[in-house]
């Protein structure tokens, strides 16, 4: 069997959660792959509404394991919540919830550093969640982080020695007044801990491959988005993780060659958290509209979200880094209102028109524009592609022409309902 890999092809905020848990279904095994609890995977099912940081979206279906990969960094106090949330809903997660020994664990003084660094940053600053999962991946990367499988290694002298290294560079270096903070969140932090050790905790390499070996299926899901990619995003103002397909591999622990499909989804518009380049933005009623309608405010953070047209620019480049086989479009009924649909299809940069994404976005860009016309219809209680509108389909064709990529599934609402394949009868 091969893993399919399914992720996010712009900013993040795609909709990934409710696309997992639709195509889980189809897999035996559901795996996170990298990323924090910056992620925020939305799922709404039936009557209730459940916001997904760390743990695998698959987690809603009978009989599957959910997978939490080694390229994830956790926070423990957060998935405590979490797993309180979700418990809530008679989910046995402790029979299906596996967690690498080799994931980074996020530690209370990871957050100072991250508020601190900000702090310093000054205008310049990245627009951090202050998870303090970019803290987390720097000590990673440097070769000093903890790791969940150190719970059980001599833990206390390993977690003494770096939250004192930290405390050192708050102090000499950053001028930074944790001591209150570090001391109200310290406490918590060691209780979560020990609701961590009550889980799965395995070499989850391993288990992922004696699977896939036992002829078992397997999604990995992304967190955030291609263009927030470490190496490929819209650097600097990026995560601290590998975003794209090939970071499947590294936070999973499996072969290129074990790739199948590669779904890739995209929202019907354009929307960006934080600070950073976005060539599309909208700063008028339209992109108001967008922000109203969409609903979007991060579900981790709560800021609201700039909004702007769909960047095919972008869109293509992140298309060629994952090498997406099946595209999914979100939140099309976001647009149901528009007369007139733009769409960018190159960049202006000194005078110059390009179709590829260039090395740094800047205020030089300026996107290039077509126009279409808008569909102007409800589209949030369509059951199926035979009642799209005309100009839909039309909007749907030109995407497919431009890219190269079919469009699979279009989602219509927020609801697990609300999503029709396309291409079915």
């Amino acid at each position: 069997m091969k893993v399919d890999v399914l992720l996010g092809l712009q900013w993040g905020d795609e909709g990934k959660g409710k696309i997992v848990d639709v195509l889980t279904p189809n897999y035996d095994i559901i795996s996170r792959f990298q990323g924090g609890p910056n992620a925020g995977h939305t799922l709404e099912i039936g009557d209730f509404k459940q916001v997904l940081h760390t743990i695998p979206s698959g987690i809603f279906r009978e009989n599957k394991l959910n997978v939490i990969g080694n390229g994830v960094v956790i926070d423990p106090i957060t998935f405590e919540k979490e797993i309180e949330s979700i418990s809530k809903h008679h989910v046995d997660l402790y029979q299906t919830l596996y967690i690498s020994k080799k994931a980074h664990l996020i530690l209370p003084t990871h957050k100072l550093l991250d508020a601190a660094s900000e702090e310093a940053k000054g205008k310049t600053k990245i627009g951090s969640t202050l998870k303090g999962i970019g803290p987390t991946y720097r000590d990673k990367i440097g070769r000093e982080g903890l790791r969940v499988g150190d719970l059980f290694e001599n833990f206390e002298e390993k977690y003494t020695s770096r939250i004192q290294a930290h405390k050192d560079l708050l102090e000499n270096f950053y001028h930074f007044d944790y001591s209150a903070k570090l001391a109200e969140t310290e406490k918590e932090w060691m209780q979560a801990i020990e609701v961590l050790k009550t889980f799965k905790i395995v070499d989850t390499e391993h288990l992922i491959n004696d699977n896939i070996l036992n002829g078992k299926s397997v999604l990995a899901e992304g967190a955030q988005g291609t263009m927030l990619d470490i190496d490929f995003g819209s650097y600097p103002f990026v995560t601290s993780s590998s975003t794209i397909c090939a970071g499947a591999c590294t936070g999973m622990g499996i072969a290129p060659n074990k790739i199948g499909q590669v779904f890739g989804i995209f929202k019907a518009y354009c929307t960006r958290v934080g600070m950073g380049p976005f060539p599309t933005e909208l700063f008028d009623k339209d992109g108001q509209e967008m922000r109203d309608v969409g609903r979007e405010y991060g579900s981790t953070t709560g800021r609201p979200r700039r909004c702007g047209w769909l960047d095919l620019v972008a869109l293509k480049y992140s298309i060629m880094l994952n090498g997406v086989t099946e595209l999914i479009m979100m939140k099309a009924d976001v647009l149901d209102k528009f007369e007139t649909i733009k769409v960018c299809v190159g960049y202006e940069i000194n005078n110059e028109v390009v179709d590829k994404f260039p090395f740094e976005l800047n205020d030089n860009v300026k996107p290039v524009y077509v126009e279409l016309p808008g569909w102007q219809s409800d589209l949030t209680k369509l059951t199926g592609q035979n009642e799209f509108p005309e100009e839909f389909n039309n909007y749907i064709n030109f995407i497919e022409e431009q890219t190269g990529v079919p469009i699979t599934i279009a989602s219509v609402g927020p609801n697990r309902a609300q999503t029709i394949f396309l291409g079915e009868e």
